[in-house]
């Protein structure tokens, strides 16, 4: 790895961003460490193995949002990471207009077609 970036984000939910990360077909790792160039290490929340032996984790902010990690420098030379992310926001959005939608209306039912 060249070394980790940090890119800001709005996710603030963990449990919320496995379980979207899961969907994806990734198997989220709570707590560890990536690791980056000449021994760089960095503690995260949550990672996931994105590509071979490439990992993105996130970790928590002092505002509560939960900022991705990653070397991103050699990851971003695949569109594969750009699609990963959309589809991945897209879902939190998704999950988390819902679980608000639950919490407002306890006695709706809430059915999704593809």
């Amino acid at each position: 790895m060249s070394h980790l970036s940090i890119l800001p984000t709005v996710i603030r939910d963990l449990d919320l961003l496995a379980a979207c990360l899961s969907d994806l077909g990734c198997e989220p790792i709570r707590a560890g460490v990536l690791e980056g160039f000449a021994g760089e290490s960095t503690a995260v929340d949550l990672k996931v193995r994105f590509a071979g032996d490439q990992w993105i984790g996130w970790c928590r902010q002092p505002d509560g949002n939960l900022a991705l990690l990653g070397d991103l420098q050699r990851l971003s030379r695949s569109r594969r990471l750009q699609t990963f992310i959309g589809l991945l926001t897209r879902r939190y959005a998704a999950r988390l207009a819902l679980r608000d939608a639950a919490l407002q209306l306890p006695m709706a039912t809430i059915d999704l077609a593809s």
